[in-house]
């Protein structure tokens, strides 16, 4: 269980949990991000708190988004990529 630190916003708590699952490999690129759905699901946390997260990770690079299909961990610099 996560203990939401109360003068972080929680947006910026979810970014930095889902950026350090990149950092370490646990997402790794070219992975499926998990869907807002399910983010909303394992964090307890609403729709619009959830979405700034996801586009705070696409605003910097850790993932894209393919309309349609989903957004997925984005290639690290230095590696072959093949993301559009």
């Amino acid at each position: 269980m996560i203990i939401w630190k109360p003068s972080i916003p929680r947006w910026k708590q979810l970014y930095e949990i889902l950026a350090e699952r990149i950092r370490t490999g646990e997402y790794t690129p070219g992975d499926r991000m998990p869907s807002v759905m399910a983010l909303m699901d394992e964090f307890g946390l609403a729709v619009a708190t959830t979405q700034k997260a996801v586009a705070k990770l696409r605003e910097d690079g850790l993932i894209y988004t393919e309309p349609g299909l989903g957004s997925f961990v984005a290639k690290r610099d230095g590696e072959a990529s093949d993301q559009r």
